[in-house]
């Protein structure tokens, strides 16, 4: 029995863990490296391993660093069984599709610019190795949901193969996330392991709270806040609220750059209560400028089985918890192109969350310089990426070719984050067990290191890119 670490090792992006057992080899996630320039360059790197000998991937949910290599782990050779949550299998053919568009559009935008160039120039580039390629297509992506089998349950165990035996349960995370127990048996040799995917908060808006964890010999665990606490969430609604306000007297205008998958849900429903309670206008206007996420919150509604009680009793009662009367949802281009003549009194919510692509991009490009703006982050940015620049105080920032001048009113909101802070992490890692030998992965460097120190004399491993344990 062997584990080895092929992403989210010392990094926050890329989550990819491989476990054997005897002749099978189960992968844990096979996600996309995210932030700038260098980790773009990861995703086209081997992963560590043949794709090819893979027989199954197990994938504890949708967000685009946990499934985001999928397509191209098909593309280069696996043909064993993907296994996820229903509502985590719906959500991954969204972001993954959405994910293969955006490179394409990207490829044959970078064509034109060569094109323009001239043919000199453009074979100088050429001759540099400056010939962008989509990591996967469409038709890649197509082609990989094929692979996508058994529809896991919460709390009900799935036996894979003779001695392998993995078990979802609810992560909190968002939509359809699990953590998994697999449990192994090699020769008279047994191991219980336990990955965390992401893990979320308690007492959030729309989801149950994770279910506590069984315990293990080994847990491989995320660590994104691992250092801190989260702000208290009422706070951060009202400063989110104020910031509304505030700008609206401005007569600016108020972007939220935010992840297409639960954040955007998550928001829609406190600017719901903001109108409800009567603390935002109700004549507001929101525009929800992303088709991925107009889809997911779509997709919300076919997966009860994943709500608290408060949110499944709305739904019951034909109450759309992620509606109200100034929302619009914006899907063609042409209409978030005339976003940009709004001048003020607009909330403008658009992915990405970290600013690495997408419809957010333009609005930051016209509304960054203005003094009565605001920019509000309700998210985690990895660094590298545009957000985590604006975030850590950036004067001047680069979009689209043009250098951009930050003048706007930058709100960093910490509440409403989707993962558990060290408080709750560490609460999570008690019920695994202090004996359970824990590697940390998914988080930055220091903030593991930081981590470790407070799990005390547990056996803690910090692993490298493609390390490999024997269990």
């Amino acid at each position: 029995m062997k584990i080895s670490f092929h992403g989210a090792d010392c990094g926050v992006t890329g989550s990819c863990h491989l476990v054997s057992c005897g002749d099978k080899q189960v992968l844990i996630d096979c996600g996309l490296y995210q932030g700038g320039r260098e980790l773009a360059k990861e995703n086209q790197e081997p992963f560590g391993f043949d794709p090819s000998e893979i027989d199954y991937l197990i994938l504890t949910h949708a967000h685009l660093d946990h499934c985001g290599r999928i397509p191209l782990l098909v593309k280069q050779g696996f043909t064993g069984e993907i296994i996820t949550t229903s509502a985590s299998r719906e959500l991954a053919k969204l972001v993954l599709l959405d994910s293969a568009h955006l490179q394409e559009s990207e490829v044959k935008r970078y064509a034109r610019k060569l094109d323009r160039l001239g043919q000199k120039a453009k074979k100088r580039e050429l001759k540099k190795g400056h010939n962008k390629q989509a990591l996967y297509t469409v038709l890649d992506t197509l082609n990989s949901l094929d692979y996508f089998g058994r529809t896991a349950e919460y709390d009900q165990p799935i036996k894979l193969d003779e001695g392998i035996q993995v078990t979802f349960f609810d992560a909190g995370h968002i939509l359809g996330s699990a953590f998994i127990l697999i449990e192994l048996k090699e020769q008279e040799e047994k191991r219980r392991l336990v990955f965390s995917g992401d893990l979320g908060n308690n007492d959030r808006a729309i989801l149950r709270d994770p279910t506590p964890p069984p315990q293990a010999d080994v847990v491989v665990m995320e660590t994104t806040y691992g250092d801190r606490a989260h702000k208290n969430l009422q706070p951060s609604i009202e400063e989110l609220f104020q910031a509304i306000t505030n700008t609206f007297h401005r007569g600016g205008n108020v972007i939220i750059p935010s992840f297409a998958l639960e954040r955007t849900q998550e928001i829609l429903y406190y600017l719901r209560e903001g109108i409800k309670s009567g603390e935002l206008p109700a004549s507001m206007q929101v525009f929800l400028d992303s088709p991925m996420a107009i889809s997911a919150t779509e997709i919300f509604s076919h997966h009860p089985e994943c709500y608290d009680d408060e949110t499944y009793n709305l739904f019951h009662h034909g109450q759309d918890p992620f509606d109200f009367p100034g929302l619009h949802f914006i899907r063609d281009t042409a209409d978030s192109i005339a976003l940009n003549n709004i001048r003020g009194g607009a909330v403008i919510i658009a992915g990405s969350g970290m600013c690495t692509g997408g419809r957010v991009r333009h609005h930051l490009k016209h509304n960054l310089w203005r003094k009565d703006s605001s920019i509000v982050f309700v998210g985690f940015a990895a660094r590298g990426t545009l957000a985590r620049h604006i975030v850590d105080g950036a004067k001047h920032v680069h979009i689209f070719g043009e250098d951009i001048q930050v003048c706007a009113n930058i709100h960093t909101i910490g509440g409403f984050s989707a993962h558990a802070d060290q408080a709750e992490l560490l609460a999570w890692h008690h019920e695994v067990g202090r004996q359970a030998r824990t590697f940390l992965v998914h988080g930055e460097e220091e903030v593991m290191e930081a981590f470790a120190q407070t799990l005390g004399d547990t056996e803690v491993i910090i692993p490298r890119l493609h390390e490999e344990f024997i269990l």
